[in-house]
């Protein structure tokens, strides 16, 4: 058995030789995994007008079907990140991966096949409450996929390495959602493929298909994940020593002491609270980026802006992961804190300025792209801090899925916000006559089109909130090395 040996503060890590190339292998698939996961969790924004115009759904109908996914995936964070510290996060995120296949074919199908023209049998005004249903069952089960993929990797990385390994995190998150987009342009135009002797051609096909391709996907990635993927250095010959633990035994904490354990920490419940805030902003933006392009900039999924969009907003939330995963580690020596409040304070400064920029008319949709763009970086940048990098700091190797599950479920407590409840903010500013409304032709359904300044005026306070409890943080313990800072 080879084994690293513990390492203070300043002295570099030194690893057994093959240790990380091994690590390589399992992060490599751990995070094509966890992208596919994404990939089947991110399909449905892009797709959202249409959605709306073929099942004639409100955006608070659009909304609820939202909040419901983010609700029970809050809840699932919680459950599942104590089930994962249990079974493993091999078992975990395999579970999860099976059920998530399940539940998107059963929302295709219940869009296409139980609803409108065509259907095998129509469930009428049932359909909300059936794609409601469907969504949150999935949001559940996906939450297995976080927990399992940083209790993993906590075995894997030292505290040191683990800001950078959060931009990782963040960046598989990004590469499902460019998937989903660009799957999304597919889908609507078409596509032809030079090969060597023949063009392969794929036709336009019905928006429908985004919950029957991602399943296939994620099948093909999760066979190969538990083939090439060990949950523990020890499973590959390997013996790690965590500067935060004493042993590298595998004895099992009982699920009730894990929680207490985990739920005593103060610090836990700080960054629980700033993330329930990065929960809002991100949700909103991922939530109603497609209709805002629509509905604001008249560009739908063949334009030029949505491209840059599907394209700009992973790509540009990727590099602030990744940087401010390295400053984490490189120029505050593993703490948190400081890197997340300077990052919130840039969020509010861009919504600022996004809220000061003419929107539609006399406005430039590239200036506005940027600076959305620019939001969303600073958000998935706390989002990879905070909803990776110090649950692995907090939990260690025996309970960083307990750790990750409570955190992360603050996340989706403030999506859930970001959902419904800013759906129904729009149709009310519509209802009160402050804007105007569009006429759905085919279904003669009324739309509340997206009012940017509420859009971007609601993510505002959030942003506030979650810098002041992070300078909290950076202030309090200042100086000290306390685990998750």
């Amino acid at each position: 058995m080879q084994s690293t040996s513990p390492a203070n503060d300043t002295a570099p890590i030194v690893h057994p030789p093959g240790y990380r190339l091994r690590r390589g292998q399992n992060w490599i698939f751990l995070g094509l995994t966890y992208a596919s996961y994404y990939l089947c969790r991110y399909n449905l924004d892009p797709v959202a007008p249409d959605v709306q115009r073929d099942l004639g759904l409100t955006n608070r109908d659009y909304g609820g079907i939202k909040t419901g996914r983010d609700g029970a995936y809050a809840v699932g964070q919680m459950v599942n990140g104590l089930i994962t510290d249990r079974i493993g996060g091999k078992r975990a995120m395999t579970i999860g991966a099976i059920t998530t296949v399940i539940l998107n074919v059963l929302f295709g199908l219940a869009a296409w096949k139980f609803h409108g023209p065509g259907a095998w049998f129509s469930l009428g005004a049932a359909i909300l409450p059936v794609l409601i249903l469907i969504r949150t069952a999935d949001g559940y089960f996906q939450a297995f996929g976080a927990p399992g993929f940083i209790k993993i990797n906590t075995a894997w990385f030292r505290r040191k390495e683990r800001g950078a390994f959060a931009g990782v995190f963040g960046a598989m998150i990004n590469l499902g959602q460019i998937g989903a987009g660009q799957l999304a342009q597919v889908l609507a135009t078409g596509v032809a493929i030079p090969l060597m002797f023949f063009t392969l051609t794929v036709p336009k096909l019905h928006w429908h298909y985004m919950f029957f391709v991602p399943p296939v996907v994620i099948i093909v990635v999760t066979i190969i994940m538990n083939l090439a993927v060990k949950n523990t250095p020890e499973e590959a010959g390997f013996s790690v020593q965590h500067d935060e633990e004493g042993d590298t035994s595998t004895d099992r904490f009982k699920l009730r002491d894990v929680f207490r354990k985990i739920a005593s920490n103060r610090v836990v419940w700080f960054i629980a609270g700033a993330y329930f805030c990065t929960g809002f902003v991100r949700g909103s933006i991922a939530s109603w980026w497609a209709s805002y392009l629509l509905n604001v900039w008249g560009a739908g999924k063949e334009t030029g802006l949505f491209t840059f969009f599907v394209w700009g907003l992973p790509i540009t939330a990727t590099l602030g992961s990744m940087a401010s995963g390295y400053v984490s580690d490189w120029f505050f020596n593993g703490r948190r804190a400081p890197v997340a409040a300077v990052l919130y304070l840039g969020q509010i400064a861009l919504t600022v300025v996004a809220m000061l920029m003419p929107q539609g008319a006399g406005g430039s949709p590239v200036a506005t792209a940027i600076v959305v763009m620019g939001i969303a970086a600073f958000c998935n940048s706390t989002h990879s801090i905070l909803g990776a990098a110090a649950p692995m700091d907090l939990g260690g190797r025996k309970m960083a899925g307990c750790a990750a599950g409570i955190i992360d479920s603050f996340q989706y407590y403030g999506s859930m916000l970001s959902g419904l409840g800013v759906g129904v903010l729009f149709d009310y500013l519509a209802k009160s006559g402050a804007m105007t409304t569009t006429q759905v032709a085919t279904k003669g359904s009324i739309i509340a089109p997206i009012n940017p300044m509420a859009w971007f005026g609601s993510m505002l306070p959030f942003g506030l909130m979650g810098a002041g409890l992070m300078t909290y943080l950076w202030i309090r313990h200042r100086g000290t090395s306390t685990v998750g800072t």
